[in-house]
């Protein structure tokens, strides 16, 4: 049996109006993340996700769909994906898509015409009301009053669990999910190997008419449909829960998601930084279920939607907010942060490699937004969410290299303070061995070649230092990851039996190599070491 090739992946997210520009209209697209193939390759990435490319309004930066089976204009043609996917796989790297299916723009054909005709069968793919029930709270609390808005053509009250302009599929209806299959089939067959489950927990309440326990069907029916078709396809599910319902979510044979974004874990690891403490990182993987055999979680820093920190108590996220986001202009929706990592530590590249060491330590499939390599800053000026939506910074040219246009680009650049393009760029980066980007891609090329991290078991380890992270992962040989969240030196000791023979595979600088029992490993500030057993090192 050919191994699962998301065991042991890493996967980079790019959102395609702002990674880059091939045809100098001001918008990125597709033709030139192709261009850019090479670069992710060169990272170590085996994986890229694509955030929404389906034709739109762009009102939520594409998640508000008005065809699935087609690609808007300002990014190309089909044509130009099929060229995409070619070359993706002439690189072995795997391609994942959005899937769109909670939720349309209000511009979509079929909405369109239920408003119109009540006797329409698109009417039926619609949650509508003659009296709304407010019982359920917007997704966006401080820009939406309600999930219904009247509609005077229809008659009607429709739902919307997110933006007004984003009106709610009737999941019940198998005309709607036989439209689904449509749009899976459709992209399967051109070559893409999974698709990211947007807003997936609303999706099986809706499938469950408002009951979770019986929506579930869908993802089980989403995962035979593939798995007909491409058994290695991929379903990665956005699921902000508690831990304990991530079960659910992954099925008792993995007959539901494949991977499932760890809201859980995510909020702890923040927790852990603004503590500069390991405690809450591993409080959170020694208390959540461990996934199936053949599912695992997705981990993260950040990413394109604000740092939500639901999973946190409100004293937890009130320190985590005081920390990270001390001015209000900083925070979104009453409940998270709105902005990228190297902001919030300061610029401070041995605090932010370190960071990236910690999640590349971690269970499960990590995922990299583009310009976390680089550390690339925000836009406090941009409204809600786009704060962290800008051009990705390839040089200090005009334009940031993004682009040649002198036309207006998709987003601004960031052209002034200390995360200027002009500063932060991947060529400067490329000229530096000790630069960020240089670490990171030494960390994800180490980290695919440490296979017990993807199959293997796991285990926390505790140290004598409350700042060090420690954790093993064992698959017949062992690897030992240790990461000091603290800006001081120290050293740790190591009293399990079977780790006192280890060397470093990786590390933030020259170290002498551990000795003594217990074994004693010296970190510098913000420092890591990833260690193998001597005998085991090419292994």
């Amino acid at each position: 049996m050919r191994p699962l090739w998301y065991r042991n992946a890493v996967i980079y997210q790019v959102d395609p109006a702002l990674f880059r520009d091939s045809n100098g209209d001001g918008c990125g697209d597709l033709r030139g993340i192709t261009e850019r193939l090479d670069y992710i390759r060169g990272l170590g990435a085996t994986a890229v996700w694509i955030m929404p490319c389906y034709a739109s309004p762009f009102r939520d930066a594409g998640y508000d769909v008005t065809d699935h089976l087609q690609i808007a204009p300002r990014f190309g043609d089909l044509a130009d994906m099929v060229a995409l996917l070619e070359k993706a796989e002439e690189l072995g790297l795997h391609v994942i898509v959005e899937l769109l299916v909670q939720h349309t723009s209000s511009e979509h054909k079929w909405f369109q015409e239920a408003r119109r005709d009540r006797n329409s069968p698109y009417r039926d793919y619609y949650i509508w009301a003659d009296e709304p029930d407010d019982s359920i709270e917007p997704i966006f609390p401080t820009v939406e009053d309600s999930v219904w808005t009247w509609d005077e053509e229809a008659g009607q009250y429709y739902r919307h669990l997110f933006y007004k302009h984003e009106p709610d599929l009737d999941l019940t209806n198998p005309r709607v999910i036989h439209e689904i299959e449509r749009i899976m089939s459709f992209w399967l067959r051109l070559g893409v190997s999974g698709f990211r489950i947007d807003a997936a927990v609303h999706m099986v309440r809706q499938a469950g008419g408002g009951d979770l326990r019986k929506g579930y069907w869908l993802l089980e029916h989403m995962r035979d449909f593939v798995t007909m078709r491409r058994p290695e396809t991929v379903l990665l599910g956005e699921i902000d829960t508690d831990p304990e319902k991530y079960v659910e979510y992954f099925g008792d044979e993995a007959d539901r998601v494949t991977l499932l974004l760890d809201f859980w874990t995510n909020n702890h690891f923040f927790l852990a930084l603004a503590r500069q403490q390991a405690e809450p990182l591993v409080r959170a993987l020694n208390s959540q279920p461990l996934p199936p055999s053949h599912s695992q979680y997705a981990l993260w820093i950040r990413n394109h939607d604000e740092l939500s920190l639901d999973r946190l108590e409100e004293d937890e996220r009130n320190e985590v907010m005081d920390t990270f986001a001390p001015d209000p202009k900083m925070r979104a929706y009453n409940r998270g942060i709105r902005r990228r990592l190297a902001p919030m530590l300061d610029g401070d590249e041995r605090r932010i490699a370190a960071t990236h060491a910690l999640l590349f330590s971690l269970p499960g499939t990590p995922i990299i937004r583009y310009g976390e390599e680089i550390g690339m800053g925000d836009d406090m000026e941009r409204p809600e969410r786009e704060a962290v939506r800008t051009p990705m910074q390839w040089s200090n040219e005009p334009n940031a290299g993004f682009s040649c246009t002198t036309a207006e680009l998709a987003a601004p650049l960031i052209d002034e303070g200390p995360f200027t393009y002009e500063k932060i760029n991947v060529f400067a980066q490329t000229l530096r061995s000790d630069s960020l980007m240089a670490r990171t891609g030494n960390m994800i090329r180490t980290r695919i070649g440490l296979r017990e991290i993807g199959i293997g078991k796991r285990t926390t380890v505790e140290v004598n230092d409350p700042a060090v992270f420690a954790i093993r992962h064992d698959n017949g040989s062992t690897v030992l990851m240790l990461v000091n969240l603290a800006d001081q030196e120290t050293t740790v000791e190591i009293t399990a039996d079977d780790l006192q023979d280890m060397v470093d595979v990786l590390a933030d600088c020259d170290y002498d190599q551990p000795e003594g029992t217990p074994l004693e490993i010296r970190l510098g500030p913000y420092g890591y070491r990833w260690l193998r057993r001597k005998q085991q090192l090419f292994g």
